[in-house]
């Protein structure tokens, strides 16, 4: 009987983020724009991260990788919930939602450890000045992300797995407008305890690991910071972290509120709210902030526009 059920739903419908008609042609306008901007901004990080001599460091090649990862969950998202806007029933079949839910477990994940680690490079960079390159070894800097990556591909099968071998009955309609975990719970007619089980605990060790990673790191910076004699030395260190403290505060906070809260407090139009901002807001945001607040992006963006203007004309 459960097989026979599971077998029931073969479809998903993605209910969107808004059910006013009159409200979809200029969300379509917004999100797509909000898209294209994450799209080149990413995609212009990481080719500028790669192609400039001068950023070839473990501070751009982390960025590089936080790029990619913001690149990864907004392109899982995106242009599927730009689908629901200019179609009447936005469907995904089965197996693409569960590919979906995957990809956006595996990036969203990769970005804490990502994130973490570069909180780290930072406390290395204004802690330990004199054996930066030393600490911070290419070999170091790809285990740092190497092994973020095999852990959550792991993690994102295990959790995709789990959910998609219950049992789907009744409806299809998920309340949302991409492939998330609670909401197609929502949707499971067999115990879902054990997965949700999984699921608490897994969110918890990341989100709290890879915290306390940054916490601890910006605990010993700030300390370190306070016994500068110079001013302009604080000025200088507190620069270096900037960026990073700015990004690294709207993802987990948005992140904390998302998944931390308890499930007799879940509203799902909250959760859409809190998922626009995370999987689209965001990863427009990172890049911009890197460029407008780093000298050295403005300075590597300014070399590359020459060097193409001389090939072009």
């Amino acid at each position: 009987m459960e097989n026979q059920n599971r077998t029931v739903v073969t479809e998903f419908i993605l209910m969107g983020i808004t059910d006013h008609p009159e409200l979809q042609s200029s969300l379509f306008g917004l999100f797509l724009l909000i898209y294209l901007i994450s799209l080149v901004g990413n995609l212009g990080m990481i080719v500028l991260t790669m192609v400039d001599s001068r950023l070839q460091t473990p501070m751009y090649f982390f960025l590089r990788h936080l790029a990619t990862t913001d690149l990864g969950y907004s392109t899982t998202v995106g242009p599927k919930m730009l689908t629901n806007f200019i179609v009447d029933q936005n469907r995904i079949s089965f197996n693409l939602c569960a590919t979906q839910l995957a990809f956006f477990l595996l990036f969203i994940a990769c970005e804490l450890f990502i994130l973490s680690a570069m909180s780290y490079d930072r406390y290395v960079a204004i802690c330990k000045p004199l054996f930066y390159m030393v600490i911070m070894s290419k070999r170091l800097c790809w285990v740092l992300v190497v092994i973020p990556y095999v852990y959550c591909t792991i993690v994102a099968l295990l959790i995709t797995i789990k959910i998609f071998t219950l049992s789907f009955c009744g409806s299809n309609v998920i309340s949302h407008f991409y492939c998330d975990s609670l909401p197609l719970l929502s949707l499971v007619c067999s115990n879902t305890q054990e997965i949700e089980v999984i699921m608490l605990f897994l969110s918890a060790f990341n989100l709290i690991s890879s915290l306390l990673l940054v916490l601890v790191s910006y605990l010993l910076i700030l300390i370190a910071i306070l016994r500068m004699n110079s001013a302009e030395g604080r000025r200088k260190a507190f620069s270096t972290c900037g960026s990073h403290l700015t990004v690294v505060t709207v993802f987990y906070g948005t992140l904390i509120f998302m998944y931390m809260q308890p499930k007799s407090s879940h509203s799902f139009d909250t959760d859409k709210l809190a998922s626009v901002f995370y999987t689209l807001i965001i990863p427009m945001l990172n890049p911009l902030i890197y460029s407008l607040r780093n000298k050295d992006v403005k300075d590597a963006l300014h070399r590359t526009g020459k060097k193409l203007h001389s090939v072009c004309f």
